[in-house]
């Protein structure tokens, strides 16, 4: 079983305050449009369509917007068509990032991080050249529900997963990404609704932060690349120590 950090707290923490200023809404309707792009608009064809939607109404997105972003996804509404990029960069304390977006303007997106990354303490970093430090996986967070450790394993395994981490009042499940709605889909004929699952990039060894200056400057990076208008994921592998995170919190 994987191990926890105490900066899954203060992501918490964030992720509550995103969900006040409606970032999430934003981030759900473009995956909903990205899913219905490359997979057509038939939820029952297209699982990681099915997933946004779960995601989405879970979400209280209204059926309006969910039906919008799907229609756009699919080329009945026209606009401008928008990709999906990973860009690459390190902050300070050669802490790695890789920032996954979803624009209408690769260059404009990329100059833009450029800037954010140059005024934190950063550098852009060239395709391929942050990457290597990391592992793409399949994410799942379960609500632990009175499961313990030895019932989540136990499940993870039937159901296909490859790894679980206590993170606090839910199981991460980590999966092949080839596998990620396959075993989403067996926890839920077991019973077991996740609340999140997505693709990530999981580091391969964490930088741990100890200097609190450092921390806070690159948590503040951090933020300032997730709050990016067409940042959908930012992914990271610096950790914290308790101690930091307890005066952070």
């Amino acid at each position: 079983m994987a191990g926890h950090n105490k900066w899954s707290k203060v992501k918490h923490i964030k992720a509550v305050v995103d969900v006040k200023r409606g970032k999430v809404f934003s981030k759900l309707s473009k995956e909903l449009t990205v899913a219905a792009k490359h997979g057509g608009s038939n939820p029952d064809l297209n699982a990681r369509l099915r997933s946004a939607i779960l995601a989405a109404r879970a979400a209280n997105v209204p059926n309006d917007n969910i039906e919008r972003a799907i229609k756009k996804g699919a080329g009945e509404l026209g606009g401008d068509a928008i990709e999906e990029v990973t860009y690459e960069g390190y902050g300070p304390g050669g802490v790695a990032f890789m920032i996954e977006v979803v624009t209408d303007n690769r260059n404009r997106a990329a100059n833009d991080l450029r800037v954010l990354l140059s005024k934190n303490g950063g550098t852009f970093a060239d395709a391929g050249s942050v990457a290597y430090q990391f592992t793409r996986r399949g994410e799942i967070r379960l609500p632990k529900g009175g499961l313990d450790e030895d019932g989540a394993m136990e499940l993870a395994l039937e159901s296909g997963a490859e790894d679980v981490e206590d993170a606090d009042e839910e199981w991460l499940l980590y999966t092949a990404t080839d596998q990620l709605f396959q075993v989403a889909g067996a926890l839920r004929d077991k019973g077991h609704e996740s609340t999140s699952q997505k693709l990530i990039y999981q580091a391969a060894t964490p930088v741990i932060l100890t200097d609190l200056d450092q921390a806070k400057a690159v948590i503040k990076l951090h933020d300032q690349l997730d709050d990016y208008d067409d940042t959908q994921n930012v992914h990271s592998n610096f950790e914290i120590s308790d101690e930091i995170a307890d005066a952070l919190s």
